[in-house]
């Protein structure tokens, strides 16, 4: 129907590897069974590690917090404010932030 597989290639008689479209995935659960990360790659991308560690760490920073990371983030200190927090919100539990638009707001004391 779409085109990703033959017709045929669900047969059990001479099926090959050639004829099939595996998948490599990484999922990150919660203690309380909760899905965090999903990431799925053809078979003929190679994992990248970096990318997997990066968005670990990201997850573990983030937990619990009113705070996001931006793209690309590495372990710098910089993250974003929720935008579920107001400025005084935002004020009384990470102290001084910028405020680069109304709707984005950084802090480093995360």
């Amino acid at each position: 129907m779409f085109d990703m597989l033959p017709a045929d290639a669900y047969i059990p008689d001479g099926r090959t590897a050639a004829d099939s479209a595996s998948v490599q995935s990484l999922v990150i659960i919660r203690l309380d069974k909760k899905l965090q990360l999903s990431m799925t790659y053809p078979m003929s991308v190679g994992r990248n590690f970096a990318k997997i560690l990066r968005a670990l760490k990201a997850l573990q920073k983030t937990y619990g917090q009113h705070i996001a990371t931006p793209a690309n983030w590495t372990e710098h200190p910089d993250v974003i404010i929720a935008l579920s927090l107001d400025d005084a919100a935002a004020k009384a539990k990470f102290g001084d932030f910028d405020a680069k638009l109304p709707y984005l707001k950084t802090t480093s004391n995360a």
